[in-house]
């Protein structure tokens, strides 16, 4: 397994759940995933293997030995088997933030929806204030999906900011909405 060294903890454990640094393995799996799921995604077309195996060989691999990547990357486990990917994405060092990322399996959405996000958040909010330090976590979705929203004020998230009218999904502006939660130990 590979190991970022920005990290002290490699592993994180909810359960039957854990989050690892992203594995090489998985990187099909995620491709497939993410072009069921680019309707939601900052993604302009549908992903390639070759895509993919560009993307792991000249993105991902740098990322596990640098002291300050620009993103940390995790295969999501439900024991042992990968059924998401996701992160922080858009770190910024300086002022202790980060975008996160996820996404599941296409066939768990309709019914695990909240629980997998709920898993994943708990294990990564440990990652970012824990173990990174960071001051603030936050996402920015496309107003596609409002079952998201929910979920992540459940989880301690606030509704931050709602960006109007801020990208075009299929010849229709839509509002982006930012929920964010900040690390109460920094």
């Amino acid at each position: 397994m590979p190991c970022y060294i920005c990290l002290q903890q490699q592993e994180q454990l909810l359960g039957d759940y854990s989050i690892v640094p992203l594995r090489y393995e998985d990187r099909f799996l995620i491709m497939k995933w993410r072009n069921e799921q680019i309707y939601h995604l900052r993604q302009a077309r549908p992903l390639t293997e070759e895509d993919q195996q560009r993307y792991f060989d000249n993105v991902v691999s740098k990322l596990y030995d640098n002291p300050k990547p620009d993103q940390i990357l995790f295969s999501y486990l439900e024991n042992g088997v990968c059924i998401g990917y996701g992160g922080l994405v858009h770190i910024n060092w300086i002022d202790k933030n980060a975008e996160i990322s996820f996404i599941m399996d296409t066939r768990l959405e309709k019914e695990h929806f909240a629980k997998h996000w709920s898993n994943y958040l708990t294990m990564l909010k440990k990652v970012a204030f824990e173990d990174l330090g960071l001051h603030k976590i936050y996402t920015y979705a496309f107003d596609l999906r409002p079952h998201l929203y929910t979920t992540l004020e459940t989880n301690g998230f606030t509704r931050e900011a709602t960006l109007k009218e801020h990208c075009m999904f299929n010849g229709v502006f839509k509002a982006v909405v930012i929920h964010s939660i900040w690390n109460s130990n920094v």
